[in-house]
């Protein structure tokens, strides 16, 4: 009984969640080029997934946001990766990324800041955003099958 009322306070919680970021968000790309978030927003929703080199989930899923990103790229969707990796290791993060030649643009944040701001806790994590800058799903962790959830939710985006 406790078990099953556990589980709808968590789905009816997840339902609710609603979080709104902030459009002018300024993320360092790994080029060094400082780049605002609503230059994304205006094209279309994104998918923001932070990530870290020392992660291996982080890496499983990246080959899906991969194929993600070059099937929805025509629906104007886009993903932002953003390493939380630090300053010491960015040689390491660009390496590890021209070897992937990953099709969506990444992104640093050796500080943490944009990972606190919106509220990531473990890795990987995961927003999906609308046009409007409105949280619509959060992810956190990596296991296979997720990415199933995951293109159903960008999917679901997408058609409204």
């Amino acid at each position: 009984m406790y078990k099953y009322l556990f589980l709808a306070l968590i789905a009816i919680s997840s339902e609710s969640y609603s979080q709104k970021v902030q459009t002018s968000l300024r993320l360092n790309r790994i080029d060094g080029k400082k780049i605002q978030l609503k230059k994304y927003l205006d094209s279309g929703p994104i998918l923001i997934n932070f990530w870290a080199t020392w992660c291996g989930p982080c890496k499983k899923e990246m080959i899906h946001l991969d194929r993600f990103s070059r099937q929805f790229k025509k629906n104007d969707f886009s993903i932002l990766s953003i390493s939380i990796d630090t300053h010491r290791s960015l040689s390491e993060v660009k390496r590890y990324v021209r070897s992937k030649k990953y099709d969506f643009e990444v992104f640093i944040d050796p500080n943490q800041q944009i990972f606190k701001r919106l509220n990531g806790n473990i890795m990987p994590t995961n927003l999906l955003i609308d046009k409007n800058g409105q949280v619509v799903w959060m992810h956190y962790g990596y296991m296979p099958g997720d990415e199933v959830v995951m293109e159903q939710e960008i999917a679901r985006l997408l058609k409204k």
